[in-house]
């Protein structure tokens, strides 16, 4: 061949002759795709009970924390023979990933006591914390080998709404918004096109692909109407198509292309786009909590001191001692080979201990962050009902921010919206206020949207401020840098001190990053047990 041939005719012949799969390697080894290496977890090996010599296997490690990385370093070490116990404040697990039912009772550090009084169908409860699972995620790996049955979770429906208050826009469903918008933007840029404003960038044969690309993409015209996007079936109808005569009324005429754009609704579209929020997503049956109860379960109900407050963690020349409290007032010494703490960064920073001063200051380095939820359980499932919404997400401007509607229960007698999920301002804003005050406000909100059977059907309601609940104090935390030197040294030990929690990977607020952290720190205990000999 000679030089003059291009990757796109070479791989254009390649095609021909040997059909679309050889091309695909070929493209590969071009480096034009991804190779299936380069999107692959990291391969983790989990300590198995051979590891370890007969002396080595009663090593006991002390773990802060039952949330999902506590649960998760006492899970992997179990598998190598290692005795973990791990000390929880709060007199249940799971720490963030909490799902409120009926009968949950927590009281704040303001004092407000709430008890949920939703109904007991298996669907009406409201995941606090987290509640959806990115099929990327190791959380997937994890429900597949503890057995907890996953279902799809709608993180986006075309029949969910958008609403922007402040400019004056009605809400619409995120299909109409959706097909106006990425209309107009075609049409636009088929203009451009076939004026020849991107020849410079365009060969013809690219133009021609474009300007098709941009005909199904939204639905535009062609050359004869300028390209001009006028509205289809994509917008929904005004009258449902049906049988015999009735072909159905298109919704429409769409808006002038100045009020799409001054609606901004296109500011919520590209959330669909980011890795770690794309369809499908999976949640638990039944509830998150589905995962760290399989947790618990699999490393036996007696590694676990629920109600068990850390006072003071003291590295010692040959291993740990944790001073805890119990619910009365009572102090125990856990003394350990190991710590490993799980607890939020800034709570942590607040245990009295001999740890270099260094360390303390970087768990004081990161920024918790204020975020709010609230549950609102209907006498009747109106969304399915009168707005034939089943599940996904309505996108507001306003305090609330979101709300999401239950991706289970269909056609079941009541269920759960979550009336608000909302972070920084907004959340302190909602955690200011009693819960009767933030049911209020959230219900005054709500109305806007969905009309006055918002509020007149409500049955029951519970919210949590995170930062505002006892021993967590936070939604998540954000780091002002990684690169300061902070991050480094807290994800390695401090003497028999290890640190673990989403906090400490790159999936800050998602439990993957709890997962990932914990077999971080697994490995490297592991390997140095292992070392020491």
């Amino acid at each position: 061949m000679g030089s003059s041939v291009t990757r796109r005719t070479l791989l254009r012949s390649i095609g021909v002759a040997g059909g679309a799969g050889v091309m695909f390697e070929s493209m590969r080894a071009l480096g034009l795709v991804a190779s299936p290496e380069a999107l692959a977890v990291p391969d983790y090996r989990a300590p198995r009970p051979g590891d370890l010599a007969a002396g080595k296997r009663g090593k006991r490690v002390v773990i802060l924390g039952a949330g999902i990385a506590g649960l998760a370093t006492a899970y992997e070490l179990g598998k190598a023979g290692y005795r973990c116990t791990i000390l929880e404040a709060k007199t249940r697990i799971g720490g963030r990933n909490w799902t409120v039912r009926a009968g949950t009772t927590e009281t704040d550090l303001d004092g407000h006591t709430q008890t949920a009084r939703f109904s007991r169908e298996e669907s009406s409860y409201l995941n606090a914390g987290p509640a959806r699972l990115p099929q990327s995620h190791i959380t997937l790996d994890y429900c597949r080998e503890l057995g907890v049955p996953l279902e799809t979770f709608l993180n986006a429906n075309a029949n969910a709404l958008i609403y922007n208050e402040a400019t004056g826009v009605a809400p619409q469903q995120y299909r109409t918004a959706k097909a106006d918008m990425y209309g107009y933007v075609s049409e636009l840029l088929a203009k451009a096109v076939d004026q020849g404003a991107l020849d410079q960038q365009l060969s013809a044969t690219d133009k021609d692909a474009l300007l098709t690309f941009l005909g199904g993409f939204g639905a535009i015209g062609g050359k004869a109407s300028g390209y001009a996007y006028t509205g289809t079936s994509r917008r929904g109808y005004a009258v449902e198509p049906g049988a015999a005569d009735q072909p159905g009324v298109v919704l429409g005429p769409p808006p002038s292309l100045s009020q799409v754009l001054a609606s901004q609704v296109g500011r919520y579209f590209s959330f669909e786009f980011g890795y770690d929020q794309a369809m499908t997503m999976l949640q638990p049956v039944g509830g998150m909590d589905a995962l760290p109860l399989a947790l618990y379960r699999a490393i036996g109900k007696d590694t676990v001191r629920l109600g068990a407050e850390v006072v003071r963690l003291t590295d010692t020349a040959d291993g740990v001692e944790v001073v805890h409290r119990d619910t009365r007032g009572r102090q125990t010494v856990e003394r350990a080979d190991f710590c490993v703490a799980t607890l939020p960064p800034h709570l942590m920073a607040k245990v009295p201990s001999n740890l270099d001063p260094a360390v303390t200051a970087a768990l004081r380095f990161p920024r918790p962050s204020p975020v709010g939820k609230i549950g609102l359980e209907y006498r009747r499932r109106w969304w399915e009902e009168d707005e034939r919404i089943y599940g996904g997400i309505t996108e507001t401007d306003l305090d609330l921010a979101h709300i999401w509607y239950p991706s289970a229960g269909f056609h079941g007698r009541r269920g759960v919206v979550v009336g608000y999920y909302n972070t920084g301002a907004n959340a302190q804003l909602y955690g200011d206020l009693p819960p009767a005050e933030r049911t209020k406000r959230a219900l005054a909100q709500g109305v806007k949207i969905h009309g006055e059977k918002y509020r007149a059907e409500l049955a029951s309601a519970f919210s949590v401020a995170w930062h505002r609940t006892p021993f967590i104090e936070g939604g998540w935390v954000g780091w002002p840098s990684r690169t300061s030197g902070e991050y480094a040294l807290l994800n390695r030990p401090a003497g028999h001190v290890y640190f673990a929690g989403d906090w400490l990977s790159y999936f800050i607020a998602w439990q993957a990053g709890a997962f990932d952290s914990a077999r971080h720190v697994v490995t490297n205990l592991h390997e140095r047990v292992l070392a020491e000999g």
